[in-house]
């Protein structure tokens, strides 16, 4: 098994295997990491893992939205899902998988990979693709870690995925931020291993003024003005050619989800902004692009070993 080491720099190597480009390919990789709000990662100083039996769950109406969203459109996707939602709602994997949708993995209960060991992370991953796997019936090739905590930390969680019998990750972003990114790795696919098909696939930024700006959702589109966000995935996808991949979490159409208290300023700016805007971003996001599953648009079912 090939090991990232101290002694070589991995991202070398990662910049010279591009995933090419087919020609003709239109569409863009529509993800949605499938989590409820209050189990996102900048609530975890405020509420106990277990407490979320006892919190009110709103993934469920959330996710049910969406696929109603994506079916008036058209539209099919990823849905990275967490081990813990699917074993409370099982019958919502099984509606994602039934609409047409990838079923892929966001691990078991929302633990950053970068916070566990090597030994913990391989238990954490495979458990939660045989969990998903078993209710939704379906192979699950893709995994999303927490959030897209893989970084220069922790590279040795690649190795692990594929050990585990994944196809791909969407776990690394590059850019600068205070909890994740890798801002000089390869912007686009690429395989991290040289005598392996397995992919990483980055979520999309936009190169300007020397850097890399983050242009595939979560809170920059809840941010940054809708023209704004539309103009720069043009750009990857018209100038530069390349499919993008955007995500979003299903608490981000739920303006009236509780509110968590004690949180910092920067918190609840992060998580609260523009919530009930987002709903109808997504509505002319999908009118202006065309979007598929990360197996559709990168032909994962058709990758050598499938």
């Amino acid at each position: 098994m090939r090991e990232i080491t101290a002694d070589t720099d991995p991202i070398v190597g990662w910049r010279q295997r591009p995933v090419a480009n087919r020609p003709g390919r239109k569409s863009n990789a529509m993800t949605v990491d499938v989590e409820d709000y209050f189990q996102v990662e900048a609530f975890f100083p405020h509420i106990n893992r277990a407490d979320w039996d006892s919190r009110e769950c709103r993934v469920e109406a959330n996710v049910d939205r969406i696929l109603q969203l994506f079916a008036q459109k058209g539209t099919t996707a990823t849905f990275f899902t967490l081990g813990w939602i699917a074993k409370r709602y099982p019958q919502l994997v099984r509606r994602i998988v039934e609409n047409g949708h990838e079923l892929a993995s966001h691990g078991l209960a929302h633990f950053r990979a970068d916070h566990q060991s090597r030994a913990q992370f391989l238990d954490d991953v495979r458990s939660a693709k045989a969990l998903l796997e078993e209710i939704g019936g379906k192979a699950v090739h893709g995994y999303r870690a927490t959030s897209f905590s893989i970084t220069r930390r922790n590279l040795w969680a690649l190795n692990v995925l594929e050990e585990a019998g994944y196809r791909y990750s969407s776990s690394t972003f590059p850019i600068q931020h205070d909890l994740y990114g890798i801002p000089e790795q390869p912007r686009f696919a690429f395989y991290p291993f040289a005598d392996s098909k397995f992919m990483e696939i980055p979520v999309t930024t936009v190169r300007m003024f020397g850097r890399n700006w983050p242009a595939g959702g979560g809170g920059y589109f809840r941010l940054l003005p809708y023209a704004v966000f539309k103009r720069n995935l043009k750009v990857v996808q018209n100038q530069e050619r390349q499919p993008c991949t955007f995500y979003f979490h299903p608490w981000e159409i739920d303006p009236d989800q509780p509110r968590i208290s004690g949180t910092s300023a920067k918190t609840r700016f992060r998580h609260y902004l523009n919530l009930g805007r987002t709903y109808s971003r997504l509505e002319r996001l999908l009118d202006d692009f065309d979007w598929s599953s990360i197996a559709m648009v990168h032909y994962i079912d058709m990758a050598p070993g499938t």
